[in-house]
Formats: structure tokens, C-alpha cells, sequence
């Protein structure tokens, strides 16, 4: 790991680059422009870009109608918005149309901070999986994060990008990205580690720091949670003592819930899920969020070592 990064620039960088070849390319927002990124692309393409206000609802409709017209339509704001909020018209509108809107929320998780609860999307994942027809990516990085929007602008349909708020460390060797297909970064046999998003970086340090107690942890980075690489979950099933699933989302719904799905229909074995469970968010910094919630690599390490033993 290296460099730390916002994903968000990358993301607003990104627009600009896919503006400037695809004249088909839209993106709106819902008056939050400077957080999200979009601003990027609204000041090179002034006439592409739509602010709606604070008119989540509105936005996924138009952003629906624009589709079916053959645009492809970049939709952001933060990730309790654009899940809770809109969800309605994300279902009815976008989804059930398999039209192309790729939907890139921010600041979703614990990790918006001090914002607290009623900004910290912790179920959205789960309430975005429920709906047929839409694929969900996780960006474990920045870099990851140029590769999901890229690949959702050349794929047809529609696509959530789920994005947090804070600097992302930058995870090196992670291989080349595919829709659908998870990357091992760490080998072993003792115990698998599948994470999302930012627990990526959390699961690489215990699993190094495993690793110096003679305990062999292979890291998978699950970024595409539809459509899911059942290969991979299935491969860690079989192969290790037991499966770690790390999230900065409710274990209900989410990515545990996609693994706990699949290996209890196929090839059950031992599966232990660290995210957030049955509670609300809070307003704190947020790596002591992130402490309070049980999300840091000494709790992988403990749920690890309960496995092994």
C-alpha cells in the first residue's frame, strides 16, 4: 500500500476524460458538485452537466428519461441519498427499464465522519442488491475506482459505485480489474479474508500481521458485489479453515450476505462477518469510528485467530 488518495477526485477526473470522447456522456448532481467531484466536468462541459438541488428524486427520473433517449448518464450524491432517498425512482425508473444510469455515490459508510448517522450510509448496499438488473461495484482504491467508472461507461445498464469520503491508501500488484472477477492479494490456506472498499487495506495488514504469527490469511477483494465471482467465494471455501467477511456496511444485505449465500448452497463451512451490526452511525473521526464499530485489522486478527484455534 501507498499512496493515499481521494477517491472522488479520481472520479471527477475520470468524467472529464470520458467527456472529452463520448459526447453521449451527462452528469448531474444534486447540489453537491464540489464534494462529489462533478464540478470537474461542469466546468469543462457546462452545457453536459445538470445541478438539480436538493432533488435526489428528480434527478434519477430525468436522469431515466435521458437514458432512454441514448445518453449515458453519470447520477451523483452522497450515498444515503442516492439509496434512501431515491430508491423509488432508482427501482422503477432506472432499474426496471435496465436503462444506462451509473449511479456514484460518496461519502457512504462510517467513514463520512462527523457528519453522524443521519449522513453515514450503512445499509445501502442491501437496499441497491435488492433490485434486479443493476450492478453494484465497491472500489477498494482510487486507482480501482477509475477502472469501475470506466468499465460502467462501456457496459450496458445500469450501475451503483459506492465511494467513501476520507483518503484511501493505494493498494499496489492488485492485477488487472473485470467487472464481476475478484483479485487475490494475499495466498493462504489457514483462513480468507474477503473484503470491500476500504477493509481492503484493513485486511492486508492483518494479514500481515498474521502472517508473523505463522498463520497463513489469503485476502480476496470482493469490489464487485453484482455480479458476484462465486468462483473465488466457493475456492475460499474450500480451501481454508473458515471465512472472514469484511465490510464498512450492515452485515445484513450486504457482502457477508452474498458469501454467507453462496457457501451455505454449496459447500458450507465456517463464516465469521465484521460490519456493522444492528446499529446506527455516529458522528466521530473515523478511524475511531471505525475502533468503535470493530472495523480495524486487530479485530480481523481476533476473528482470524478464533478460526485457526
Amino acid at each position: 500500500m501507498s499512496e493515499m488518495l481521494y477517491q472522488r477526485d479520481i472520479y471527477g477526473q475520470t468524467l472529464v476524460e470520458l467527456g472529452k470522447v463520448n459526447k453521449d456522456i451527462v452528469v448531474f448532481d444534486a447540489d453537491l458538485s464540489s464534494s462529489t467531484r462533478t464540478g470537474l466536468f461542469a466546468k469543462e462541459f457546462p452545457d453536459r452537466f445538470f445541478n438539480f438541488g436538493v432533488a435526489e428524486q428528480n434527478m434519477m427520473a430525468t436522469a431515466s428519461g435521458l437514458a432512454s433517449c441514448g445518453k449515458i448518464v453519470f447520477v451523483s450524491t452522497f450515498a444515503i441519498f442516492a439509496s434512501g432517498r431515491a430508491w423509488d425512482q432508482v427501482r422503477n425508473s432506472i432499474c426496471y427499464n435496465n436503462f444506462n444510469v451509473k449511479i456514484v455515490a460518496s461519502h457512504a459508510g462510517l467513514s463520512v465522519g462527523p457528519d453522524g448517522a443521519s449522513h453515514q450510509a450503512l445499509e445501502d448496499i442491501a437496499l441497491m442488491r435488492v433490485i434486479p438488473n443493476i450492478n453494484i461495484i465497491v472500489p477498494c482504491d482510487a486507482p480501482q475506482t477509475r477502472d469501475a467508472v470506466l468499465t460502467a461507461a462501456c457496459t450496458n445498464g445500469p450501475f451503483y459505485i459506492r465511494l467513501g469520503r476520507p483518503k484511501v491508501p493505494t493498494i499496489e500488484n492488485k492485477g488487472e480489474f473485470k467487472l464481476g472477477k475478484a483479485q487475490v492479494l494475499s495466498e493462504g490456506n489457514d483462513v480468507a479474508i474477503i473484503a470491500c472498499g476500504i477493509m481492503v487495506s484493513e485486511s492486508l495488514i492483518a494479514a500481515k500481521n498474521l502472517a508473523d504469527k505463522g498463520i497463513k490469511a489469503g485476502v480476496i477483494n470482493l469490489h464487485t458485489i453484482r455480479p458476484i465471482d462465486k468462483d473465488a467465494v466457493l475456492k475460499a471455501a474450500r480451501t481454508s479453515r473458515g471465512i472472514i467477511v469484511c465490510e464498512e456496511h450492515t452485515v445484513i444485505g450486504g457482502l457477508a450476505s452474498c458469501v454467507e449465500e453462496i457457501v451455505a448452497e454449496n459447500h458450507p463451512t465456517r463464516v465469521m462477518c465484521l460490519g456493522i451490526k444492528n446499529r446506527f452511525g455516529q458522528s466521530g473521526e473515523p478511524a475511531d469510528l471505525l475502533r468503535e464499530y470493530n472495523l480495524k485489522s486487530q479485530d480481523i486478527e481476533k476473528a482470524a485467530l478464533s478460526i485457526v484455534s
